[in-house]
């Protein structure tokens, strides 16, 4: 896979993973704001299964990090009650694969209490979730489901890529009034990259142009943006590659988006979702919205296809997309 992406700052950075990244994050935020706090399972005494929260239970205690049961369903609906009643939980489901188990939570009451209260209650939650395939944890642990939360009003989606943005992300979610689903792709916790040493966030909401091109628009979610970058580097020379990440699912910057493609005249979007309903359909419908008469050729997906994600390591690397999917992708808008 490629570098991350580096960040364009004045200040003093360190370099750091996402999982570190991360880490801070909720340090800072809870050092910050003591009605801030950590549930899920093994968050407290493991640290979490990828180590994220490794180190929090020493600093702040049992009663601000919590290890809970195995219980998606309880881990959500108390959080929930947690953030009506004015705290600001930071909750967490092990993988993706298993928030169908706290789905009624999610979509009946999460999504909806502000709606349903005339607007008049915050719901300050934030789910942390892992999802995403590529290391062979079989088809129950493989699963990308931002697609589904996208779905969900009242409900903003956050899917990171690189530490700068993981840190700045997750302060931002924590701080929101508005309940945020946070995915981590499984395969970018190690993913390094600088980041500033100083106090900064990233707004929800906010695409960022990574690498500035004339040719074609790719637009690439999550460890799909590494794939992009090393189809960047196969076609360096030949094709003049636009690089966008959204970091926001919904809302969604298609702004940003839409500029781009007004430029190059052609867009790609890769995500990890599967295609039928993926997150590449919502992002291609709404750049034929915003700039059908701009473009040169229909919008290209790049996804996973309609079928579960298998345990096998050959069977998995041919289902999920790689850089050769995305050049092919590219070269079919030219």
């Amino acid at each position: 896979m490629a570098t991350t992406p580096t960040v364009d700052t004045d200040g003093e950075t360190e370099e750091i993973s996402v999982t570190e990244a991360l880490r801070e994050a909720m340090h800072e935020e809870m050092a910050r704001d003591e009605d801030v706090f950590l549930q899920g399972i093994d968050v407290a005494d493991r640290g979490g299964s990828f180590s994220v929260s490794e180190g929090l239970l020493d600093e702040f205690g049992p009663t601000r990090v919590r290890d809970t049961p195995i219980s998606e369903s309880a881990i959500v609906g108390t959080g929930l009650g947690a953030a009506a009643a004015g705290m600001r939980p930071v909750v967490e489901i092990m993988y993706s694969d298993f928030m169908g188990v706290a789905f009624d939570q999610i979509m009946n009451q999460v999504a909806l209490m502000r709606y349903m209260f005339g607007g008049k209650l915050d719901i300050p939650l934030t789910i942390r979730t892992v999802d995403g395939g590529g290391f062979s944890a079989a088809a129950q642990h493989s699963k990308t489901l931002h697609s589904l939360a996208m779905h969900l009003s009242g409900i903003r989606v956050v899917a990171v890529s690189t530490p700068y943005d993981a840190k700045g992300l997750l302060k931002s979610a924590i701080r929101h009034d508005d309940p945020v689903f946070f995915f981590e792709h499984a395969n970018v916790f190690n993913k390094k990259g600088e980041v500033p040493v100083e106090e900064y966030t990233v707004p929800l909401g906010e695409a960022a142009v990574l690498e500035e091109g004339e040719d074609v628009t790719v637009v690439a979610t999550q460890a799909m943006l590494y794939e992009a970058m090393d189809a960047m580097e196969q076609l360096e020379g030949d094709v003049d590659v636009e690089l966008i990440s959204p970091r926001t699912l919904d809302p969604l910057d298609i702004d940003t988006i839409a500029a781009s493609v007004d430029k190059t005249g052609r867009a790609v979007v890769v995500d990890e979702t599967p295609l039928m309903a993926g997150a590449q359909g919502e992002i291609a419908a709404q750049i034929n919205e915003e700039a059908f008469w701009r473009l040169d050729a229909p919008v290209e997906r790049v996804g996973v296809p309609n079928v579960p994600i298998p345990f096998s390591p050959p069977l998995e690397q041919e289902v999920i997309p790689h850089s050769g999917d995305i050049v092919t992708a590219i070269r079919n808008t030219l």
